[in-house]
């Protein structure tokens, strides 16, 4: 595995921690001239770009949530003209609008960069044939990894989202060397060759990189022995960089946080106080070099612990922890982010469920098995078995439609689940060993 930016990952953190000041104060700067949101919030504050002088008044500086994104959609947070933005992603918003993020081409220039660099610390080089297992379309990671695998020379096969069967032919005819995706369907896919009787090893896959959902070590232990490979994690989110702000490295000691591209903090979730390096909390990230969508103190929702010391790899950047868990009720399931509030919607589209519902979801084998059980109103439940059967497939159905899950629903008595989850709408309980 090799660095791909020997110069920028490398460097001495006194002339690291310069660059970032610089960028973050033109970041900074950026950000209070030309969006509205910001603007705002530093004049409630008191609080102006020539405070920054030091990486310490970093927090001092607003945090930002994905809801402040939302109030903005689709263009209100962008820092420069539509004209100059030449690519835009967006988040599946069902509640309300979704998140929505612009790149002028600098902008992609610097993303494929970050690619690159979580492509070669995978073990990714010239030589290798590159297969994605998720589409590039709305959400950003399938379009990332394109980029970063065409900076460094290698093929890239954009198989798009496709039936496991399809996978594979790809993988055995194009002689595929490196996949990308989520660790769940990768252990699909080593199912699916052994039902098909295809030993991995006469393949030519020899890494994986995968991210998207969590993945604990025993997960990565099962990957690397069933399908001959070496797997490594990155992280990223379509709002700020997907992949492109951590990946790990051969040591696998954490995940390099691209720090003169972001700055990373970990707060206390409740309070928003900067915790130390060690201590776990909620992952903070500040864009510095983002041109459309400079984000300040950016909260991800995601829980970690930051570790400045170096790594044998020779890199100098900080580690982040591999990510285990969130601060909200978001649930991701086979690398898709899932809000419960969005399948309350989702129900409330749907006439006789009600919006109280009960999600389990468990893990059998490589893949997530959800099952959502959904209230009635009392009309409903008096009818007969084909119309209950009917409301079923149309809940199941438009859950799939608009979140790109497959789950089980079942149907259950009025008042049902009201009782038992009292004043919330919905419970989520997530059995997999996550």
């Amino acid at each position: 595995m090799s660095i791909w930016n020997r110069r920028r990952e490398t460097m001495p953190r006194d002339e690291l921690q310069q660059i970032q000041l610089e960028r973050l104060q033109a970041s900074v700067n950026r950000a209070y001239e030309n969006v509205a949101f910001y603007k705002r919030v530093f004049d409630q504050l008191g609080l102006s770009p020539e405070d920054i002088k030091s990486l310490d008044d970093l927090a001092r500086l607003p945090l930002t949530t994905r809801q402040d994104l939302r109030d903005g959609y689709p263009y209100d947070t962008f820092a420069v003209p539509l004209r100059d933005v030449v690519r835009i992603h967006s988040s599946s918003g069902t509640t309300g609008a979704p998140t929505v993020s612009g790149y002028t081409p600098n902008d992609i220039h610097n993303w494929s960069e970050l690619a690159a660099r979580v492509l070669a610390a995978g073990g990714v080089e010239k030589e290798d044939v590159v297969q994605v297992l998720f589409g590039s379309g709305l959400f950003a990671a399938g379009f990332g990894f394109q980029y970063g695998a065409e900076l460094i020379g290698a093929s890239m096969v954009p198989v798009l989202v496709d039936s496991p069967e399809r996978q594979i032919a790809v993988m055995r005819d194009f002689k595929v060397t490196a996949l990308v995706g989520n660790a769940g369907y990768a252990l699909s896919l080593a199912e699916q060759l052994e039902q098909a009787n295809v030993n991995s090893r006469a393949l030519s896959l020899r890494v994986g990189l995968f991210g998207g959902e969590p993945w604990p070590e025993k997960v990565r232990a099962e990957i690397e022995s069933r399908l001959g490979i070496t797997a490594t994690d990155y992280y990223g989110l379509n709002e700020v960089a997907s992949p492109g702000v951590s990946w790990e490295c051969e040591c696998r000691c954490g995940l390099h946080v691209a720090e003169d591209h972001f700055i990373a903090e970990v707060v206390d979730p409740k309070i928003g106080e900067v915790l130390q390096p060690g201590q776990e909390g909620e992952l903070v990230l500040t864009t510095l070099t983002r041109e459309a969508l400079p984000l300040i103190r950016y909260r991800t929702g995601d829980v970690a612990s930051l570790d400045f010391g170096p790594c044998e790899c020779g890199r100098t950047l900080a580690c982040m922890s591999r990510i285990h868990s969130r601060t909200d009720d978001m649930v991701i399931i086979q690398g898709i982010s899932v809000f419960p509030s969005q399948i309350e919607a989702i129900l409330a589209e749907v006439e006789g469920a009600k919006p109280h519902f009960r999600m389990v979801i468990d893990r059998r084998g490589a893949t997530d098995d959800v099952e959502i059980q959904v209230e009635v109103s009392e009309s409903m439940f008096t009818d007969t078995v084909s119309d209950l059967v009917e409301v079923e497939e149309r809940v199941a159905g438009r859950i799939r439609q608009v979140l790109g899950i497959s789950p089980k629903t079942r149907l259950v008595e009025p008042r049902t689940l009201e009782q038992l989850i009292g004043k919330s709408r919905h419970v989520v309980i997530d059995k997999r060993e996550l």
